[in-house]
């Protein structure tokens, strides 16, 4: 049997180096320590810088590494383990210590969110905006958005701006009542906003969990796009199908 075109392809020289660098990770460095600058770190590998960026690069994306404004690029502690489903988003409005309101506004219904929530781009929309925190750090950053006719009842109730009214819409949600709900993962760049809140780079990875939430009938009444830290989380499917975030790298589970 002949070599496959797949077999014959050279392994790259930043994937080799990646593994170099991991090793020296574990062996030469403390979690939290700063790491040599671009140009040491070449010069230690006999590598080009270009060579060597591509394989921190890949080394953050797997969690390994931290890039933090300011102090540079760290050894990453453990990932954190936060559970990701309904009973734990916090829509009661009480003191939840994982999800905390920062702002809610109302404005017209985002051309990107109209198509989940199944309604008109003209139809107005709050949007909530909160920061999950775990362990002590910010791990997401999310924008909920629930349209103005799936919390008939709010507009009769007088409350304040910023976190008392993103509370106000959340406890409204939960008062009508979210029987389901359908999630999608995908890789993606932390946005200038995002990374602020997350103490991350622009341009940074990120997984970004995108959920729709269903109301008794049926209808879609909210959609959330959660911006998760992707050197802090790692994302698991369990039995039930709810989605949660693990750090244990043996507990590995899909449904």
């Amino acid at each position: 049997m002949g070599t496959t075109q797949l077999e014959s392809v050279q392994e790259p020289k930043y994937w080799h180096l990646k593994t170099v660098l991991s090793e020296a990770l574990d062996s030469d460095f403390a979690v939290g320590e700063v790491l040599p600058n671009e140009r040491d770190l070449a010069a230690r590998f006999g590598v080009a810088r270009a060579t060597l960026r591509q394989a921190l690069e890949q080394l953050e994306l797997e969690g390994r590494l931290q890039r933090r404004r300011g102090v540079g690029t760290t050894v990453a502690p453990p990932r954190v383990g936060v559970a990701v489903a309904t009973a734990q988003q916090g829509f009661d409005g009480g003191d939840d210590e994982a999800w905390q309101p920062v702002e809610c506004t109302v404005t017209e219904m985002p051309a990107a969110v109209a198509p989940l929530l199944e309604v008109g781009g003209g139809e107005p929309v709050h949007v909530v905006r909160r920061i999950r925190v775990a362990q002590g750090q910010a791990v997401a950053a999310e924008l909920l958005y629930v349209p103005v006719s799936s919390v008939p009842e709010l507009s009769a109730i007088e409350v304040p701006s910023g976190p008392a009214r993103a509370r106000s819409v959340l406890r409204e949600l939960h008062r009508v009542g979210i029987e389901g709900q359908d999630r999608s993962v995908e890789l993606g760049s932390a946005r200038a906003d995002d990374a602020k809140e997350l103490d991350r780079l622009p341009g940074a990875p990120v997984l970004v969990v995108t959920t729709r939430y269903f109301n008794v009938v049926g209808g879609t009444c909210a959609v959330s796009v959660a911006t998760y830290r992707a050197d802090t989380c790692r994302l698991t499917f369990g039995d039930s199908g709810a989605l949660e975030i693990s750090h244990d790298q043996q507990e590995r589970k899909a449904s």
